[in-house]
């Protein structure tokens, strides 16, 4: 019976991951990831360099905001761990739009929390909320609130990740549509113990009360591949392709993480 209880559980996950693969696409080109459930250990930090190229992307301002074709963006991600179930994380977002050079975009800060190992429960389950300030250039909304729950499971060489992830201007343009709704999802392989491939989806379709038209939709599909070379490092490397009009058509990202004992080295 409870082995029966546990296969449905695992075949609701899958639906869940599955059905919204159809609509999926891209979020800001700045943290190109999908969230796992585990968190930072208790007293370690995670600094990651998130990097990205678009290679063919807008060409022209939209909404007041530099073309994304051509620019890089890269992002410092800062994580602690303060417990088995609370860590928060600090990001400081730049970008190079085109012979334009390196410039500061703006702050966010992440708590997260999560259901404790210790629980046993059969799917990994955490929650994340980011809120954060970019200046106009670079999004019409100034002010952004992020809600971000997270389901993950490994089974055997497969790894799935569901982040059914909602947003909200605060302040700017799109303040008056409430939450909008901005799945993402990764789906993975052990080729070997150090190296695992696969397929991350990542979505913006618009306000909850009623999804934006497909063409105005973003949906963008990453092939991408993760190595596990040692539990200090994360390194993972994608290609996006862009599927409807509203996404840039072509991108390349790369993450590059290094976890530190105690604060950056500094042993508690």
């Amino acid at each position: 019976m409870r082995r029966r209880l546990l296969w449905k559980t695992y075949l609701s996950f899958l639906v869940a991951l599955l059905v919204p693969l159809t609509l999926l696409h891209a979020q800001d080109n700045y943290e190109i990831q999908v969230y796992g459930s585990d968190l930072v250990p208790k007293g370690d930090t995670m600094v990651e360099l998130h990097s990205n190229y678009t290679i063919d992307g807008s060409t022209t301002p939209v909404d007041g905001m530099y073309p994304t074709e051509g620019a890089v963006h890269e992002t410092v991600e800062i994580t602690h761990g303060f417990s088995d179930w609370f860590e928060t994380g600090f990001y400081i977002f730049t970008a190079a739009p085109q012979n334009l050079g390196y410039q500061w975009v703006g702050d966010h800060i992440r708590p997260r929390v999560r259901i404790p190992e210790k629980w046993k429960w059969p799917v990994g389950v955490s929650l994340s909320m980011e809120i954060g300030y970019q200046r106009a250039q670079f999004s019409p909304d100034t002010w952004t609130l992020e809600v971000r729950p997270i389901v993950d499971k490994k089974l055997g060489p497969w790894y799935l990740a569901f982040n059914p992830t909602l947003d909200r201007s605060l302040h700017g343009l799109t303040e008056n549509k409430g939450f909008e709704f901005s799945p993402n999802a990764k789906i993975s392989y052990d080729v070997i113990k150090q190296v695992a491939v696969g397929l991350e989806y990542y979505g913006a379709l618009g306000p909850i009360t009623g999804f934006d038209p497909l063409r105005e939709q973003e949906q963008q599909i990453v092939p991408a591949v993760d190595l596990n070379v040692s539990p200090k490092w994360e390194f993972n490397f994608g290609v996006g392709v862009g599927v409807t009009h509203g996404t840039d058509h072509l991108l390349v990202k790369w993450i590059v993480g290094r976890r530190f004992n105690g604060f950056f080295g500094l042993h508690r």
